[in-house]
């Protein structure tokens, strides 16, 4: 009964990590003759599983083990606990079907002996036992999961073997009463056993096995059978040893034995790895707008325009990024050589020919032709030109600070305003949406206050021609709560109900954005 309870339990463990029995597919297709040739039964065949629990059931080593120890007999007869007479060394393999269970093969060597000195007739009797036996065994520290690895292993274990033993009777010190024949029987055998783990390649333990025989020798195992008033249950062989493990198998492409190292170890390395991934997929190390996911060049200078693969632009294809390029958009022709600011210095000329453009005289061409729009100081329905070319000034995280990138942007607002006398500009700064918002209201303040100090110090503007606006973190131009776009400065065309707004209310401590 006991084997067939091991049996069915080992089957049940095997089955949680095998393929589908053939036989099992077989009875479902006579049961369901017609749906085996619909297509949905037949993308049900392949089986994802086994693929999918790489993951928390790895490829692991198996472990070899060395067992000496001593052995007697609990039966008619007063066992000899002497070394000299009970000894015994076995070999165990042991191999993890899951974190829990695991299959065992024991192969036992041992010498019992006994007597009775104390009745009228001295009985003595020596055993040579070998058996073999195939072990089914349980974790019970297995449900324990706050470290990586356990330390120790405590188990149990149940099976069945075969043995075979001889017997010397005696009934005195020099005449051997029987010797009883060789013969092969079956057993049953269970054992319990707590090993302590030195590395991840050896370990030690104690353990304790009991074999219960079956058939008509099960009682004479000590030679006697129910012998003045002894037990008349059969006798039980045991054996009690220390453990020497070793973990056998390649420690680069396989894990120790499951039953050492926690179930959920791989799924939270797992968990931890995509947290840290998803830290990382939105950040921007070099501030030009572009995620480092995508980013190409995540060493951008500051203020650099880029493209959408974050690389640094050169508009003209001359070989100087366009934030060094002081000639950013006039591509040299065939022959014609640039230095490092971009410039031509060799420009082509005659007939059919040109010269270089220098940035000033750029600048010149866009305010001539602001003043050929007439601008407007009082724009109606939908803006004026002079709108169309106002810039857009970005900051970094925290700073109020003008770039030097932005210098002559803010030079071509001052020329457009003392071009055009009767138009007055509002600055309107902005943040992005992360942070204290008493403190955010305060650096868009900050920002639109610089703005307008650098045009009336560096430029010579009335102060009296800005209308200073904040609106913190309203407004954003993406939707991210933290992005490069939403943290900048804008201008527009002060209309007449446009007014200057107050200092924000003291924003407190908190972090800037």
């Amino acid at each position: 009964m006991m084997l067939a309870i091991l049996v069915f339990f080992a089957g049940l463990v095997w089955g949680q990590d095998a393929p589908q029995p053939e036989q099992e597919k077989k009875a479902k297709k006579a049961k369901e003759p017609k749906e085996v040739k619909e297509p949905k039964v037949k993308e049900e065949k392949p089986k994802e599983e086994p693929k999918r629990s790489s993951l928390a059931i790895p490829k692991n080593m198996f472990e070899i083990g060395l067992n000496p120890g001593l052995s007697f007999v609990g039966g008619d007869v007063t066992p000899i606990y002497n070394p000299g007479m009970a000894w015994a060394a076995g070999l165990h393999l042991r191999k993890s079907l899951d974190y829990v269970f695991s299959l065992r093969a024991d192969f036992l060597y041992a010498n019992m002996a006994g007597e009775n000195p104390a009745t009228n007739v001295l009985r003595e009797f020596e055993t040579v036992w070998t058996s073999g036996t195939v072990y089914g065994v349980m974790n019970l520290n297995s449900l324990r999961w706050d470290k990586p690895v356990r330390k120790t292993n405590l188990y149990v274990m149940v099976g069945a073997g075969v043995n075979r033993y001889e017997v010397k009777r005696f009934t005195n010190e020099t005449v051997r009463d029987a010797v009883l024949p060789v013969d092969n029987d079956l057993h049953m055998g269970a054992g319990t056993g707590l090993n302590f783990r030195v590395s991840p390649k050896f370990n030690v333990g104690i353990e304790t096995q009991a074999f219960m025989n079956f058939g008509k020798r099960a009682d004479l195992i000590d030679g006697s059978a129910n012998y003045l008033g002894g037990s008349a249950f059969r006798d039980i062989a045991s054996f009690t040893n220390v453990s020497l493990n070793f973990n056998i198998g390649n420690a680069s492409s396989k894990s120790e034995p499951l039953y050492w190292i926690n179930p959920m170890d791989g799924v939270m390395q797992e968990i931890e790895g995509l947290k840290q991934r998803g830290d990382t997929a939105l950040e921007d190390k070099d501030e030009d707008g572009v995620i480092d996911a995508v980013d190409q060049d995540l060493n951008t200078p500051p203020g650099a325009m880029v493209d959408t693969k974050g690389r640094t632009l050169d508009s003209d294809r001359d070989g100087v990024p366009d934030h060094v390029d002081k000639e950013p958009f006039y591509t040299p022709q065939t022959n014609e050589k640039v230095d490092e600011n971009g410039v031509v210095v060799n420009p082509t000329g005659g007939p059919g020919g040109r010269g270089g453009v220098t940035e000033e005289r750029v600048k010149e061409l866009i305010d001539q032709a602001l003043q050929n729009y007439q601008v407007s100081s009082n724009p109606q329905g939908g803006g004026s030109v002079a709108e169309w070319f106002l810039p857009m000034l970005h900051f970094p995280n925290s700073s109020a600070v003008i770039k030097y990138s932005d210098y002559g942007n803010l030079a071509g607002v001052a020329r457009m305003l003392k071009s055009n006398p009767a138009i007055r500009l509002s600055v309107i700064g902005f943040t992005d949406a992360t942070g204290n918002e008493a403190v955010n209201n305060q650096l868009s303040y900050d920002r639109a206050k610089n703005v307008i100090e650098h045009m009336v110090t560096n430029h010579g503007v009335a102060r009296g021609r800005f209308v200073l606006q904040w609106k913190g973190s309203a407004d954003n131009l993406v939707p991210a709560n933290s992005s490069y776009m939403n943290r900048r400065v804008e201008f527009k065309i002060a209309g007449p109900g446009d007014v200057e707004m107050d200092v924000p209310a003291a924003s407190g401590t908190g972090d800037k954005y």
